[in-house]
């Protein structure tokens, strides 16, 4: 996402400062940024440390992201979600800069409302396997207005739903990824529990239009759901499209499901709308055909 959205700046002229630790983050998906001479890139952990730069905007993607990735890493996810986003707001605040904190639909929980909406409080298990994403994304949006209402920082929270595109790690775990790579390789296609569990997947272009969206609004109160409220798809009927994307003669299997994992996930964007005017305009279908040949490349070695 993060390169996405880098690219979207450099095209439009801004000079970005882009900063990675690579725990999770992929150094090729840098290499499109590199033709933008007003692009930098310093390897740094903003838990520890953040650029000198003077800035205008801050837009907060460090953390890991996806279940297997964040499990691998609890302490550096709570790390960077605390102690990161602190650092971040303190620059913010010494750069007087607006900061889009990228938080997360994880912080719903397994909601007991459908769809989810930003007054919704959420349903989470704060000591689960999930707990180091999920609590940490919330501790970094009550942190976020803390800095908002004690030190006048402009931070925005965007509450970002599944979100998919080609430059995703092959080895991430996430469902996109795993489908289109067994699917390409011809291997199973690895279903967790029935299948049933709902999702609703973002393009990332239209992700990247909503998070700039929500760094130019002249003002705007409290979190924004950002996500395609008209893509929820049981995990079953994403995994069917995907093998018939790929041609592939992969068998779909059952595997364990995760333990609290949600059932369903739908995005209510109304505040999204009225105050960004912004809406998803990628469909499903069409993502899924654009995603389709970055995985290819990857499996067949095209690509790294």
């Amino acid at each position: 996402m993060g390169s996405h959205l880098s690219e979207s700046l450099l095209a439009d002229g801004w000079e970005v400062w882009g900063v990675d630790n690579f725990l999770t983050g992929r150094r090729e998906n840098l290499e499109p940024l590199r033709r933008y001479p007003q692009f930098h890139f310093s390897r740094i952990d903003v838990s520890r440390r953040v650029p000198r730069a003077e800035v205008d905007v801050i837009y907060h993607l460090a953390s890991p992201a996806s279940p297997p990735r964040y499990q691998e890493h609890p302490l550096e996810t709570l790390e960077v979600n605390s102690r990161g986003t602190a650092r971040l707001l303190a620059h913010a605040a010494a750069c007087k800069a607006r900061m889009v904190l990228a938080s997360t639909s994880e912080v719903y929980g397994d909601p007991e409302v459908h769809p989810q909406t930003e007054s919704y409080w959420g349903h989470v298990n704060p000591v689960g396997p999930r707990s180091c994403y999920d609590e940490g994304k919330r501790f970094s949006e009550a942190l976020s207005m803390a800095w908002r209402t004690s030190r006048g920082v402009d931070v925005r929270i965007a509450r970002i739903f599944n979100t998919y595109g080609p430059r995703m790690d092959p080895e991430d775990g996430r469902v996109i990824s795993n489908f289109f790579v067994q699917g390409w390789k011809g291997a199973p296609i690895t279903v967790q529990g029935t299948g049933r569990q709902t999702r609703s997947f973002c393009y990332v272009s239209d992700l990247v239009r909503g998070l700039r969206a929500l760094a130019e609004v002249d003002r705007v109160e409290g979190p924004v759901n950002l996500g395609n409220p008209d893509t929820e798809h049981s995990i079953l009927e994403i995994a069917e499209q995907i093998r018939e994307i790929t041609g592939s003669r992969s068998k779909i299997v059952r595997i364990t499901r995760g333990r609290d994992d949600p059932e369903r996930r739908r995005p209510d964007i109304t505040r999204a709308r009225k105050i960004l005017k912004w809406r998803p305009r990628v469909s499903l279908e069409e993502g899924l055909q654009l995603t389709s040949e970055y995985f290819r490349s990857v499996v067949q070695g095209t690509r790294r």
